[in-house]
């Protein structure tokens, strides 16, 4: 394995093991050392590491044809996708665009917002991430990290508190009243109403702790939209295909967006990014406004994310999503009551977060970074979040068992103890 990195130094990283393969929630490194891996690639593999179907599917498309460009010709697998998205989205979300990252999504949903409204302000949520493109960067909030120098960067955003109850230090109820009380209060104030194209929320903030937004938050946040002509955009970029024991995030709430956002779990590892829309809405956004070379185009990502809907409906994912995570919850909770550092734990299906906390009640930092270090000692790779990186956030891959969840809660405890 070459030792000569000739890449930028701009990207950090968790480990410097390179993989040579892997399989379901393990990767392999050449000397065939196994890491647990429950970051899933920041939410990528849903369907876990190389799952056979998924990697048939690529195979047999590569064959056939790798590349049809949309604005040329309309390529089987783009259309044999947008079918499979329709059985899985609401009835009213019927159309689909497609792109190739996160950030690209979020960037079309606010063009089509834009351009079909004839509004210009979109409100984001303190927490948030949305990317790191430019119109991306100004929708993000969670860590100044992500747009440092880079100002100035595209206006017209508007931040509203997220409902974090724990960061609060209220109930869900009064965090949710409070919370709508100064949304009300940014639309008198900050961006009128008829001047707003969207508020755009992630059902569980990722970044920015791995908070869910209570389904009280999202209804009244569905009403006041809808009440006032605003789209709802909701972003399932990383709660989305079955990442919260749910198929979406919004369904907790069971509310239905304007747009969806989707990336990161829709193609099991290639790189494809959707937002769906209703016919209506899409019929307003005119022709050639919006397009990119790729997206709509590569069918080896488009066979990929069609397997990767039929793999998670076929094989249960969701279902199992939501009792590993009541398992994981539950065992968390346990160690919670004995580990008094952890001050939090909340989630929704496999994507749970165990907040650390300091005695005086300040964000505690150091123990997750070691907690989490100590853990990637033990072959478990663990990521951190959280606007002070005081979260370690749970994401394995939804194929994940029982007794594979036991062993990584286990080295956890092990972390843990090693760390008071």
């Amino acid at each position: 394995m070459s030792t000569t990195n000739h890449l930028s130094p701009v990207w950090t990283h968790l480990t410097e093991m390179q993989p040579v393969r892997a399989e379901r929630i393990f990767l392999y490194d050449a000397d065939g050392n196994q890491y647990i891996d429950f970051t899933s690639g920041i939410g990528v593999m849903n369907t876990g590491h190389s799952h056979p179907r998924i990697v048939q599917a690529i195979q047999a498309q590569a064959e056939q044809l790798i590349f049809g460009q949309m604005n040329i010709v309309m390529t089987p697998a783009a259309i044999e996708l947008a079918n499979a998205l329709n059985e899985v989205t609401p009835p009213t979300i019927d159309n689909f665009f497609f792109s190739n990252s996160g950030a690209e999504a979020v960037e079309g949903a606010v063009k089509l917002a834009r351009q079909t409204t004839g509004r210009r302000n979109i409100v984001v949520f303190q927490g948030s991430f949305h990317g790191r493109t430019a119109q991306t960067m100004a929708m993000t909030t969670s860590k100044y990290v992500y747009r440092y120098n880079y100002q100035p960067l595209p206006g017209g955003i508007v931040t509203a508190p997220f409902p974090y109850s724990y960061y609060f230090g209220w109930d869900e109820e009064e965090t949710t009243e409070w919370c709508l009380k100064q949304l009300h209060l940014l639309l008198k104030s900050q961006t009128a109403p008829d001047e707003t194209a969207a508020i755009i929320i992630e059902p569980v903030l990722g970044e920015g702790g791995y908070v869910p937004a209570p389904p009280a938050f999202m209804q009244e946040l569905r009403q006041l939209c809808s009440q006032h002509g605003i789209l709802l955009i909701v972003d399932e970029v990383q709660s989305g295909f079955g990442r919260t024991g749910k198929f979406f995030g919004f369904d907790h709430a069971g509310i239905v967006p304007d747009i969806i956002v989707m990336a990161k779990g829709l193609g099991s590892g290639m790189p494809i990014s959707a937002i769906g829309a209703s016919e209506a809405l899409m019929r307003q956004w005119k022709p050639g406004t919006h397009g990119g070379t790729y997206g709509g185009g590569n069918a080896l990502a488009l066979v990929a994310a069609k397997t990767t809907i039929d793999v998670i409906r076929e094989e249960k994912l969701v279902e199992n999503a939501a009792a590993r995570g009541q398992q994981l919850i539950a065992d968390l909770r346990r160690l919670q009551a004995k580990h008094p550092v952890i001050g939090d734990v909340r989630g929704l299906g496999l994507m749970v977060g165990v907040e650390f906390t300091q005695p005086n009640g300040e964000p505690d930092a150091d123990r997750a970074t070691l907690v989490a270090n100590a853990c990637k000692a033990r072959n478990l790779l663990l990521l951190t979040c959280g606007s002070y990186g005081n979260v370690i956030r749970w994401i394995p891959p939804l194929v994940v068992t029982a007794a594979e969840m036991d062993t990584a809660v286990h080295i956890f405890t092990e972390a843990l103890e090693e760390c008071r």
